[in-house]
């Protein structure tokens, strides 16, 4: 357990998908974090979120923002996080952090207290842990950690959307940061960068491989498995146009700080 990291995360499951696995690990994060605070939407039911409130993790209800404007419940829950008093956050979107403790709980134990190393840590993925998702999201996280790189002259990846942050730089970020967009997945790390008052670092890990499957354990085996359930998904426009339009406004993000270029 890491006395001095909160997890913060956002949260929406209107059709309760997620409380079967809440139930499973609520307890496994609990020894790894003393403190939880989940921002969760209006639309996600009470049913869903009782394995967290008997468990006495801190909730914290508001509208859903869409995915387009996830930025506007990023920056409720990191202020949230550094309301408990930590040192440090440990900001995640909670079905990852649920996927995450589950199937590689060391590693995440690990991560919680090297996160203190840095006023802000970028939580990627290894190369196989970006692989495991679904093609159309691949191709279009490539593209923006592409751009990323370009404006910041770090090869990282900044679209899994998990952050290790101090409380300085949480409160530079809730001052100086306004963005509400989903284009936070790259205009924290570059807002704090060209500051240059931050020590700014990266991980890859194991544990943010995709984790959208563990919702639907049924679909998948009909599907035949994980690789064929992938495949359906790959196959609907729908699903492109989402993440063409999720990648152009982190791109967009990414524009403001064009300057940085080396």
């Amino acid at each position: 357990m890491s006395e001095s990291v909160t997890l913060a995360c956002v949260h929406h499951d209107p059709d309760g998908l997620l409380r079967p696995q809440a139930e499973r690990v609520v307890t496994a994060l609990q020894r790894i974090f003393p403190m939880i605070v989940v921002r969760t939407t209006n639309e996600t039911p009470d049913s869903a979120i009782e394995p967290l409130l008997a468990a006495s993790v801190t909730i914290h209800r508001a509208p859903s923002c869409g995915h387009l404007k996830l930025g506007r419940a990023r920056r409720e829950a990191l202020r949230l996080g550094i309301e408990t008093g930590a040192h440090h956050v440990l900001f995640c979107d909670f079905d990852r952090a649920l996927h995450w403790v589950e199937y590689h709980p060391a590693e995440l134990a690990s991560i919680a207290g090297l996160i203190l190393a840095y006023d802000f840590t970028v939580l990627g993925r290894t190369r196989r842990a970006f692989d495991s998702h679904p093609r159309a999201q691949c191709a279009t996280e490539a593209i923006v950690n592409h751009v990323f790189a370009q404006v910041s002259g770090q090869e990282w990846d900044v679209t899994a959307a998990a952050r290790g942050v101090s409380r300085r730089a949480a409160a530079a970020i809730l001052d100086g940061c306004p963005d509400e967009t989903i284009g936070t997945d790259v205009s924290w790390t570059l807002f704090l960068q060209r500051t240059g008052r931050f020590a700014i670092g990266a991980i890859e890990t194991e544990g943010l491989e995709y984790e959208t499957a563990d919702r639907f354990p049924e679909a998948v085996a009909a599907a035949g498995g994980i690789d064929a359930w992938k495949t359906r998904i790959d196959a609907d426009p729908r699903e492109w146009a989402l993440r063409l339009e999720i990648a152009r406004l982190e791109v967009e993000a990414a524009g403001a700080y064009a300057h940085m270029v080396q």
